[in-house]
Order: structure tokens, then C-alpha cells, then sequence
């Protein structure tokens, strides 16, 4: 039986679980008490290190985006004024934060003193509410990126994604993958947005609006993207826009881009399931159609695009690189263009799909996407 990681962020998954309904082949990522310590001990700073800087501040509020650019010289505001609100740079695709805005609180610090937020999001559209947590990188608060853009990653989990988001647990190294990639010149400085994939832990609802349950579909398309731009200066066009999962986390990733093309650019879809596959959807063949990738990615053949960018990534030592080859052969043509990266002994779980991210994915994504511009001068 698969367990969730036995240290900090964890527990309630455990608890969760313990109500599941069993699910084919997705598996949650999961190590022992032992090794979760060892990594907590080994991350360089120490017992000290993880008992007073990880935590330091949690439950804090948080503030993103809070250096604003000083205005002209010309317009400079006399002392005590209020800061000049920055303006858009004169990118047209650039959407400043539209409010209204949500209140975070940290959930952990990172070694570069950036922080992993959370907030409680009622969606609008889909009528469901749930936590999202999100994360921007240092450059997002650096003056000079103060009128410009920021591309969004929204990170999906495996396994129930109830209550919560593994992706925002500092141990994955997702956040610190992309700042080293930021430095090396390999990816961009995505902001990191990660809410919870289902409603509940009961069952899987495929990201789906499946009839008669939670719209969890109209939840990761329209409600959490929205909450985005509410919050970050963001980019209009879908090239400002992808995301990236694990197992049940990548199907849902993958369908939503097949989904909404005009919306969403790019996934990396790491050990991913195919096709839909919700209990849920008994009785109900013609929507869970409407929510399958194989159907979307023709469907999308067929009218000739837009184009789309789906990177596989399959750990060796796992199973299911035969259903990737086979949706590659069949669906990856015309605007559906597809890429699977092997992760050299990789196993199902998060460790190992961060290390194919930083072995070429992140650089892959970041090819496709646009990414900020500091301010000319």
C-alpha cells in the first residue's frame, strides 16, 4: 500500500487516505519515516536549519509583489506619499494583478528566502472552494520585473490531490529546481500555482465536471487561472500559461491544455495516466468522452491546431511508457506535438520527475513559453 511521506505537510493525507476508495495505477508518492528525516536532517543547514529557518514565519501573513518601481524623475511623489502603482511595460500581453487580491499565509521558507504561501479559494465559476497554494520566485519582486509579466506553472499532485498539494512540501525541490534553473539559464521564473485536485478523498473526479458532482473541470480552468492573474502580474495569452503533474495529476494537466488550447500552451505530464477513468463517470460515456485526451488531441488534429506541447517524462523503473509511445504515435501529429523524456532509473514519485524537470523539462517548457522582461534602461 502506498503511504503519503511521514514528516511535516503530510499527516492529513494519511488521514485522508485512510477513507479511499482503491484506484488502479495511480500511486501517491510515499517514503519512510527514516528517509523523511534523513532528508530533513541532510538539507544543509541541520536540525537548526529545519527546526528555526523552514519554519520561520509560518502562518504569517504574506505579501507578493511588494517593490513597486519609484516613479520618473520627473514625478518623483513628495515623502510619505504613497508608491506610484507600476504600470504595465509596453508588452500588450502584460496583465497586471486584476484583485481582488487573497490573503496568504506561509506555509515554508526556502534557502533563497523566498516563500511557499497559502490561501482558500471559492471559485466562482466551478462553486467549489478549496486551498491553493502558490509560490513566486525571487526576480518577481526584483524592481526592475515590476511591469512586467510572469509565466504560470500550475503544479498538480498524484494520488487523491486531497487536502492537500505535495508539490508545495520544500522537499520535492520543485521551487528550488526552477531558481538554480533561473540562474544556469535553463528556465524561467514561473510562478508556481498549486491547488488541490479534488474535492474530496473519496474518489477521483478525473479534473473533471463530471454530472452531478463537484466542477473540478471549470475549477482548474477557469477558477484557479483566474485567481492568478487576480494575484500576479501574469500575461493574457495562452503563451504565458502550462502545467505540470504527476500520475492522476498529469491526466488532468494534459486533458485541460487538449481541453482549452486557447488557454494553456504546454504540460509536462510525469508518469500520467492516458485516459479518463473516474467511477464517477458511469452512466455518463458522452461527457467523459468530452474530458478524454485521446478524443481532444484528435479533435484538435482535425481543425489544425492551435498547436499544443505535451512532454512525457517516465521514470525506467516504472510502468506505463507503452501508453505514452502509443498516444505519441497515434496523436502526436500536426498542432499536437509531443515529446517523452526516459528519467534514467527513475521510480513513480515526485523526487525523480524533479530531476527529469531539471535534466531538460524545465528547459523544455521554457522554451516554449514566454517569460518576464526587466524594464528597459
Amino acid at each position: 500500500m502506498h503511504q503519503y511521506p511521514q514528516h511535516q505537510g503530510y499527516q492529513e493525507h494519511q488521514e485522508q487516505q485512510a477513507h479511499a476508495q482503491p484506484k488502479r495505477s495511480r500511486r501517491r508518492i510515499g517514503i519512510s519515516a527514516v528517509v523523511a528525516l534523513a532528508l530533513l536532517l541532510g538539507a544543509g543547514g541541520g536540525f537548526a536549519a529545519w527546526k528555526f529557518d523552514w519554519f520561520s514565519g509560518n502562518g504569517e501573513a504574506v505579501s507578493f509583489g511588494k517593490n513597486p518601481p519609484p516613479p520618473p524623475a520627473a514625478e518623483k511623489s513628495e515623502p510619505g506619499a504613497p508608491a506610484t502603482p507600476a504600470k504595465p511595460s509596453g508588452d500588450p500581453d502584460v496583465l497586471m494583478p486584476t484583485g481582488p487580491k487573497s490573503d496568504f499565509k506561509q506555509t515554508t521558507k526556502l534557502d533563497d528566502g523566498t516563500i511557499i504561501a497559502k490561501t482558500r479559494l471559492a471559485g466562482a465559476k466551478s462553486g467549489f472552494e478549496g486551498d491553493v497554494w502558490v509560490w513566486a520566485p525571487k526576480e518577481y519582486d526584483d524592481p526592475k520585473y515590476a511591469k512586467s509579466g510572469f509565466p504560470v506553472l500550475i503544479a498538480l499532485p498524484g494520488g487523491n490531490g486531497f487536502p492537500a498539494n505535495y508539490w508545495s512540501d520544500r522537499s520535492l525541490g520543485l521551487q528550488k529546481a526552477i531558481s538554480e534553473g533561473v540562474q544556469a539559464g535553463t528556465s524561467l521564473p514561473f510562478i508556481v500555482i498549486m491547488p488541490v485536485l479534488n474535492p474530496d478523498a473519496k474518489y477521483y473526479y478525473d479534473g473533471s465536471d463530471i454530472p452531478g458532482q463537484a466542477k473540478m473541470g471549470t475549477w482548474m480552468a477557469e477558477d484557479v487561472p483566474a485567481f492568478a492573474k487576480a494575484n500576479f502580474r501574469t500575461y493574457k495569452s495562452r503563451d504565458g500559461w502550462a502545467f505540470m503533474g504527476s500520475s492522476s495529476g498529469a491526466f488532468v494537466g494534459m486533458k485541460t491544455v487538449l481541453q482549452y488550447p486557447d488557454r494553456f500552451k504546454a504540460v509536462i505530464a510525469s508518469g500520467g495516466e492516458i485516459v479518463p477513468d473516474s467511477p464517477l463517470w458511469k452512466g455518463h460515456q458522452a461527457e467523459m468522452d468530452a474530458n478524454n485526451p485521446e478524443k481532444l488531441a484528435k479533435k484538435l488534429i482535425d481543425a489544425n491546431g492551435p498547436e499544443v506541447y505535451i512532454n512525457f517524462q517516465i521514470g525506467t523503473k516504472e510502468s506505463g511508457k507503452e501508453r505514452m509511445t502509443k498516444f505519441q504515435q497515434q496523436y502526436g501529429k500536426g498542432p499536437v506535438k509531443i515529446t517523452i523524456r526516459d528519467i534514467q532509473n527513475g521510480e513513480h514519485n515526485g523526487w525523480h520527475y524533479v530531476r527529469g524537470m531539471k535534466e531538460g523539462s524545465l528547459e523544455w517548457v521554457s522554451k516554449v513559453l514566454k517569460g518576464p522582461k526587466p524594464e528597459a534602461g
